[in-house]
């Protein structure tokens, strides 16, 4: 019933995927988690090109904002009903070498059982892709889970690869376990940012792996 509850909620809210798992989160005796997804626009996404739009960097940014608002109401609706619980930060890089947040959004959704990581080191979501933004909640809550099998998703595929203009996808399949680094350099992806995209939002986004990774592409209406 909790399940459903906070389901109900989420999707109410706007969010396309909901999940819930069990694991080790970065706050004390939160081990709960609500994995949510949230779609991207794909007419945004769509007019990435050889380099990002204005429009997508802002729409980046309102999804945070929303993924962050969201979180922070299933943390009131969770304490209302006398439960702990703690947002996950939609965007937030903790110390300036590993580019990685206080926890991976990425590891809740695998777990929940909403998607797979690809080569390119995206969450791809087995309705929407790549095309998402994550969020996700810990929480005492005594949620329902189960133990979902991670699911190679990109097979011989490395058009991922071939797109990033900064040469920063290594082409390796993840696996659990794998360290992010063996599959996607960080420092390479943000360099290039920086100073090929400054112009457009500083440099903070890109997407173009995003748009160029079939498992997001739409299939034409009949």
């Amino acid at each position: 019933m909790l399940n459903s509850l906070i389901f109900d909620f989420l999707k109410d809210k706007g969010a396309c995927d909901i999940g819930f798992c069990k694991l080790k989160s970065p706050f004390k005796n939160l081990d709960y988690a609500i994995s949510f997804c949230i779609r991207l626009s794909d007419a945004v996404v769509d007019e990435i090109g050889s380099s990002p739009t204005y429009t997508y960097f802002h729409h980046y940014r309102t999804v945070n904002s929303f993924i962050d608002r969201l979180g922070l109401e299933t943390v009131i609706l969770l304490q209302d009903m006398g439960y702990n619980a703690v947002a996950n930060p939609a965007s937030q890089s903790h110390g300036d070498k590993d580019y990685a947040g206080l926890f991976s959004h990425k590891t809740a959704a695998v777990k929940s059982g909403l998607g797979s990581i690809g080569k390119s080191g995206l969450f791809i979501s087995k309705k929407y892709g790549p095309r998402v933004r994550l969020g996700t909640v810990f929480t005492d809550a005594p949620l329902e889970v189960s133990d979902f099998s991670y699911e190679d998703v990109c097979g011989g595929c490395d058009l991922c690869v071939k797109a990033c203009p900064a040469g920063a996808i290594t082409g390796k399949t993840f696996y659990l376990g794998i360290d992010r680094r063996e599959i996607f350099d960080p420092q390479k992806c943000s360099d290039y940012m920086k100073k090929h995209f400054h112009h457009i939002g500083r440099g903070a986004v890109c997407g173009i792996c995003m748009r160029v990774c079939p498992k997001g592409q739409r299939q034409p209406k009949i």
